[in-house]
């Protein structure tokens, strides 16, 4: 089990939870694009965590946080 918790916080493509991700994101008035996601959380310091997460979800129009969310949790 020590090995399992050890693997979920040492990988690169580890998904940040919801919460985490939107911190970084308040402020924006939806609808958005990516990359206006990517700009807004780095302006906010976003982690490289965070960052990457966002670098991976298709590049499109997103309605809402709640849209951001289901797309960050696709990647998992």
């Amino acid at each position: 089990m020590a090995s399992q918790q050890k693997d979920e916080t040492t990988s690169a493509q580890a998904v940040p939870n919801p919460v985490q991700v939107q911190k970084f994101l308040g402020g924006l008035d939806y609808p958005v694009g990516k990359q206006e996601l990517v700009e807004q959380a780095r302006k906010k310091g976003a982690d490289t965590n965070v960052m990457a997460a966002l670098e991976r979800i298709p590049d499109r129009q997103y309605e809402s946080p709640v849209s951001v969310s289901a797309e960050i949790g696709k990647l998992g």
